[in-house]
């Protein structure tokens, strides 16, 4: 996760972007354990509807969540070709579902541009900024709120 702490004047960071359907996003490099290829997914009764489901990595119970869904697009019908992100944020660790990893690359502060405020509430939540780069535009993830405290999340009945 990018934070004020971790950014300020002249601090740089290095990013991995990924893209979600034509849309492109990065999470900074410190909070990424690993990427790897799709797996399929045990589902969780009642879970909420941007959890895939759990799988086993390495005799650990990863949740797996649909990125597209959580951002609130269309859900992702994954295959071969769809990467996991693994992530974390404080005590929470849970794979994102992602259309495919773009590349690795360095960024300033300077280069982030707030969300704009026009942005829903909600967008604002999960994309902490916004980067221009060579004729594209980047949002910056801020994972530790994509991935809310599980009592947080309502619970369908």
């Amino acid at each position: 996760m990018i934070n004020d702490a971790q950014l300020g004047p002249g601090k740089r960071t290095e990013l991995i972007a990924f893209n979600i359907g034509e849309q492109e996003f990065c999470v900074s490099t410190t909070s990424v354990r690993e990427i790897r290829g799709w797996t399929p997914t045990t589902a969780l009764p009642h879970a909420p509807d941007f959890v895939l489901g759990v799988v086993n990595l390495r005799g650990v119970v990863l949740p797996i969540v649909d990125l597209a869904v959580r951002l609130g697009f269309p859900s992702t019908q994954p295959t071969a070709r769809h990467a996991i992100i693994v992530v974390e944020a404080g005590d929470q660790v849970v794979g994102l579902l992602v259309d495919g990893v773009s590349n690795i690359f360095t960024a300033d502060e300077e280069q982030i541009q707030s969300t704009p405020e026009i942005a829903a509430e909600t967008a604002k939540r999960y994309i902490r900024g916004v980067i221009a780069m060579e004729g594209r535009l980047i949002g910056v993830m801020d994972i530790a709120n994509l991935l809310p405290a599980p009592s947080k999340e309502p619970v369908a009945a």
